[in-house]
């Protein structure tokens, strides 16, 4: 299919038709990419998907553990209230 640049402003846009956006399962913001020479529109994804599976695989393999033992501040000892 085919489309024309629309001039918005001093960018461009391309009306996406209606099932074309329904078949790629777009919503209101979507990822733009750019590979090899063409602009990929595709799905936004939340910035955290897997987060919560790979924190539970991390803790079944023991992998999340502090890297540097916890080290106490003036702060801490001093003014800090529980």
């Amino acid at each position: 299919m085919r489309a024309h640049l629309v001039r918005i402003g001093n960018s461009r846009g391309v009306r996406i038709p209606k099932p074309l956006i329904e078949q790629a399962g777009l919503t209101d913001t979507v990822e733009l990419t750019v590979k090899e020479g063409k602009i990929v529109i595709s799905r936004a994804t939340s910035r955290r998907d897997g987060w919560t599976e790979a924190a539970a695989q991390m803790a079944a393999r023991g992998d999340d553990k502090l890297l540097d033992p916890p080290t106490s501040t003036k702060f801490d000892r001093e003014e800090w209230e529980w």
